[in-house]
């Protein structure tokens, strides 16, 4: 009994880490992605430095100071320029 207990606990724990991770990916199709240059404008223009500009899982990633001084990680659709995830840097 306390192993089916463990393994349901595991199980729901994995499930929502999980659909975290898929989360975090965009499914944009590269047809409706607005250019690179579009979003380093929007970011500029909200106080970033950015640093460099790439693609990964689908969505664009910044790596860049914030307006606050802060480094950062973030992830953004390509298709609407919103913010996916922010990682802050210590």
């Amino acid at each position: 009994m306390t192993r089916t207990l463990v393994a349901t606990a595991f199980a729901f724990a994995t499930l929502g880490t999980g659909a975290a991770v898929a989360a975090d990916r965009c499914t944009v199709p590269m047809a409706e992605w607005q250019p690179r240059e579009a979003l380093q404008q929007k970011l500029q223009a909200a106080g970033w430095n950015v640093k460099k500009l790439k693609t990964e899982d689908g969505c664009y990633e910044a790596y860049a100071i914030d307006d606050k001084g802060h480094r950062v990680e973030a992830y953004f659709d390509p298709k609407t320029l919103e913010t996916v995830k922010v990682k802050v840097e210590g």
